[in-house]
């Protein structure tokens, strides 16, 4: 493994300024969360972006959400096939393990992965279209997305679909048939958020994602 590099310095300092400030004051928070182990009340699905920041927005501390984060947000549908579903892996442990009462999939304004998915839906990503791109096959996830967004003027479609794939995701953990028997119990709720990076807004969808509504 001689490939692999100490720590760059920036990143060291970094670490040192919070082992001395927010770990130093408190540490016996810290040391119970290790002793006792996790209990978050939700889990949070956002995407990969550097720019999308659920513990900020959300004033969240450690031990308050499990998060998980991929390209665009996704959520594959159910497939118990025998094969490495890291997404599914994630969903499964958070509903059945750690039992959260709320599930939340973050999307964002200005979503990569999304303008992506449009690119590759309408002919304009072929490279996207190739087997071997771990993106495209992806994002093949938000294919019903596009089709419900695709008759739309064209220049609402982006926006359209970063919406279709907080949907997408909820339609597809409702096929687990975990998440459904803990959303039909009460047991846990599932949430739909857009959170616009330049204006710093969330909408949440309501009415079943009919509707979008500022939190």
């Amino acid at each position: 493994m001689h490939n692999i590099r100490p720590l760059p310095q920036y990143l060291v300092g970094r670490f040192h300024g919070w082992r001395a400030t927010s770990y130093s004051e408190n540490s016996a928070w810290y040391r119970r969360l290790a002793t006792d182990g996790q209990r978050p009340r939700a889990m949070v699905i956002s995407c990969c972006d550097s720019r999308v920041h659920v513990t900020s927005i959300f004033g969240a501390d450690s031990g308050e959400f499990f998060i998980h984060r991929n390209i665009a947000n996704l959520v594959p549908p159910y497939a118990p096939d025998g094969l490495q579903h890291g997404t599914s892996a994630a969903v499964e442990y958070a509903v059945t393990a750690l039992k959260v009462a709320h599930l939340i999939v973050v999307g964002h304004t200005s979503c990569g992965g999304v303008a992506g998915c449009h690119a590759m839906c309408s002919g304009r990503a072929p490279e996207l279209e190739e087997k071997t791109s771990f993106v495209g096959r992806w994002m093949d996830v938000l294919r019903p997305g596009y089709d419900r967004v695709k008759d739309l003027p064209e220049d609402q479609q982006v926006a359209a679909l970063e919406r279709e794939a907080v949907l997408v995701s909820i339609e597809n953990l409702m096929t687990f048939p975990f998440v459904k028997q803990a959303v039909e119990s009460g047991q846990m709720s599932i949430h739909g958020l857009v959170h616009d990076i330049s204006e710093g807004t969330l909408v949440q969808a309501v009415e079943g994602g009919r509707n979008w509504v500022e939190v």
